[in-house]
């Protein structure tokens, strides 16, 4: 499984040396989701791997142990700035977010085995959404690492994400379920006017939860 010439540890590396802060971009139009069911509609519970069954199953202890982390690194004055952001149980109704460009936000909160920072802000990114044939399809465009894959409608307050990461200039995504270290999964909430996060619990690197805030780009 994986990537032709990505072993386990140079793959880690990738991770903690690139973070979300590399400048590498997918080609114009970014690349196109993993190989995902094409309805939106569709039970995301019957595609989940084991795996990310379990990570989703565990989203409020990663919310939890995340904070703490963050706090603990002295990281609660920025917690406290973006209230709506960071509640754990802030979730809207209509929570899946229109076609469009956004501008997308990525904040890693807490670190994996007390491992490294406790909260680490990027700058925001260009993310897209397209529908088609009533799927909803995420591309992260820029940064060095690029989550893509599908929204899957799920409950009345929140979406299911379900894709891959694409890593430093890679162009080509990995198949959702081939290599647990490049799966991601994660739920979409609205969280205010015009502005929405994806939730990803437990990623496979650096940190207890990565959220990533979406706004439209105009």
């Amino acid at each position: 499984m994986g990537v032709k010439g990505f072993g386990a540890g140079a793959l880690c590396a990738a991770f903690l040396v690139a973070g979300c802060a590399g400048r590498g971009a997918a080609p114009p139009g970014g690349p196109s989701a993993p190989a995902l069911p094409s309805i939106a509609e569709a039970d995301w519970r019957a595609h989940v791997t084991t795996a990310d069954r379990i990570r989703l199953r565990g989203w409020r202890s990663a919310w939890m142990t995340a904070l703490d982390q963050a706090r603990t690194a002295g990281h609660g004055g920025d917690l406290a700035a973006d209230a709506a952001l960071f509640d754990p149980d802030r979730m809207l109704a209509d929570p899946l977010p229109p076609a469009g460009d956004y501008r997308c936000r990525v904040v890693k909160l807490g670190s994996r085995a007390g491992v490294g920072l406790g909260y680490v802000a990027y700058p925001a990114f260009r993310c897209r959404i397209d529908s088609e044939d009533g799927a909803l399809h995420f591309a992260k465009l820029t940064g060095s690492q690029r989550p893509v894959g599908t929204i899957y409608t799920s409950e009345p307050t929140r979406g299911v994400f379900l894709g891959t990461v694409v890593l430093g200039d890679e162009s080509r995504t990995i198949d959702y379920g081939r290599d647990t270290t490049r799966d991601m999964a994660g739920f979409v909430e609205r969280i205010g006017t015009r502005r929405w996060r994806m939730v990803l619990p437990y990623p496979a690197f650096e940190s207890t939860l990565d959220v990533i805030e979406l706004v439209p780009a105009g």
